[in-house]
């Protein structure tokens, strides 16, 4: 009889244990929950709920709640969990890396281009990378990706696609013209030398296109990727300066030269099939084909105020390193700016300029960093400003509330304002552009 207790105690004990622990882990998983429900609605709040770009999209019926989706991703607080299903928080800050479209077991994520809210602009654009115009091509961000390593790959598609076509081979006309030498140009630059094209590469700025613009030190690739006549760069965590470095490196060892400073004003498509390329010095260059690898920024959104053409305005930031002691204004809230003005505000007097009230749609890790500067007084923030004058010595502001206008001394100013989408360029040349509601790039078939 002792015995038979002794199981019933044992077995009571168990299933106490057993209950504390079920117990235990709900409620933990109920604080993780609220958590992560805090971080969303201020996501909501602070305008970086909604997405920008290309984002994963959940589908909630599906979701198991497994976190393999928050796991893989390699960015921080872009997923999480609420009340057992995965969602967005801080999707503004997504650069579109698929690693969560690829680790969800129950293959509830796809990845999407705008929101049912939100739409976003799109070239017409084949899934050979062929626009509605035929023989011109669009690889890269302005396609719809923007990370680094999908840009490449499309880069080197395209191209093969110019070789399926065998439009190619005729004699005083490049084979393709590539418009952009950043990831997508590049790529193509390198798939087209090793595949014995004629052509030639033009950049508005400099070699590494956006990549270019970054501030310096500034996280840029997270994935490996392949380069043709080159193979795999197996680098993770890789600076600007790195991946500019191995560009260069590869684009030497195989003479192939990118035209700089050569901004494409038109393309214009001729009755025997050709393109005419208009460049902004005057030059005109003809091409079978024409590959289209430029940013979504097209070019830098100006303020239109006087004084903005001075030299010493400037719309990105190169070489921090050399300023010092310069009383220097920052203009723009987005991460560019904050990361800039973080950059130079160590040997610097720096102001930041922004048109509305509070940061908003910058990735958290800047907002942490932005915060702390300004408590310890390292950088001053002037909120709901604007630039009405840049002069020699000093900008005009004014002010979105009672305040007056201020003249404040100054020596250089950086204008992070954005850049204009390239849309009439592309309407120009015939190209189609849509504006697109969540619409699908990649889901499981």
């Amino acid at each position: 009889m002792g015995i038979v207790w002794e199981e019933i105690l044992i077995y009571g004990i168990t299933g106490l244990f057993c209950i504390a622990a079920v117990v235990f882990y709900v409620r933990r998983e109920k604080r993780k929950s609220g958590a992560i429900a805090k971080k969303v609605a201020t996501a909501k709040e602070e305008g970086r709920f909604e997405p920008v770009s290309l984002h994963p999209f959940i589908d909630v019926n599906v979701c198991i709640g497994s976190g393999a989706c928050i796991k893989a991703c390699p960015e921080k607080d872009i997923l999480g969990i609420v009340d057992g299903k995965a969602t967005v928080i801080n999707a503004t800050s997504c650069v579109g890396h698929g690693a969560c479209f690829h680790a969800c077991p129950v293959e509830a994520i796809s990845l999407r281009i705008g929101t049912e809210k939100r739409g976003v602009d799109l070239p017409h654009v084949k899934p050979n990378y062929e626009t509605n115009v035929k023989g011109i091509y669009i690889a890269g961000e302005l396609g719809g990706m923007g990370l680094i390593k999908n840009s490449a790959e499309q880069g080197k598609q395209a191209v093969d696609s110019i070789l399926k076509s065998k439009k190619t081979g005729k004699e005083g006309v490049f084979d393709v013209a590539i418009i952009g030498a950043g990831p997508a140009g590049i790529t193509a630059a390198l798939n087209a030398k090793k595949n014995k094209l004629n052509f030639t590469v033009l950049e508005q700025d400099s070699l590494g296109g956006t990549v270019f613009t970054f501030p310096r030190e500034k996280v840029v690739m997270t994935q490996p990727m392949d380069l043709p006549l080159h193979g795999k760069i197996k680098l993770r965590d890789t600076s600007k300066e790195e991946l500019l470095g191995i560009w260069q490196g590869v684009l030497k060892e195989n003479n192939i030269s990118i035209k700089e400073h050569s901004k494409v004003e038109e393309i214009i498509p001729l009755e025997n099939g050709d393109f005419k390329v208009m460049i902004a010095n005057g030059e005109e260059v003809l091409a079978q084909n024409v590959l289209i690898a430029i940013g979504r920024r097209g070019s830098p959104r100006k303020l239109n105020v006087p004084g903005e053409e001075s030299t010493k305005v400037a719309y990105r930031l190169l070489e921090p390193e050399r300023l010092s002691d310069e009383k220097i204004m920052v203009v723009g809230g987005g991460d560019s700016a904050v990361e800039s003005a973080m950059l130079l505000m160590d040997r610097n007097d720096l102001i930041i300029s922004y048109r509305n009230d509070q940061f908003s749609r910058i990735k958290p890790k800047n907002r942490e960093k932005i915060d702390a500067a300004i408590a310890e007084g390292r950088i001053e923030v002037m909120y709901d400003s604007n630039v009405l004058e840049i002069k020699k010595e000093s900008v005009l502001m004014s002010f979105n509330d009672d305040r007056p206008d201020k003249e404040i001394a100054n020596d250089r100013v950086y204008i992070f304002a954005g850049g204009e989408l390239p849309i009439q360029f592309l309407k120009n040349a015939g190209i189609e552009v849509e504006k697109k509601f969540g619409k699908i790039v990649k889901k499981y078939t």
